[in-house]
């Protein structure tokens, strides 16, 4: 578990993202649909 984190964690900086951002993002997972059919899995934009 330690080799995942960086070693100067001081460096790190956290990000804000906009607003829009994140609304488009959440736009997008509503509107994809998975479905699973024989084996297959298909995924599809309901825009």
């Amino acid at each position: 578990m330690e080799q995942i984190y960086p070693k100067y964690q001081k460096q790190c900086k956290l990000i804000k993202a906009k607003p829009q951002t994140v609304q488009f993002i959440l736009n997008y997972s509503k509107a994809l649909h998975i479905q699973k059919i024989k084996g297959m899995t298909i995924e599809s934009n309901l825009n």
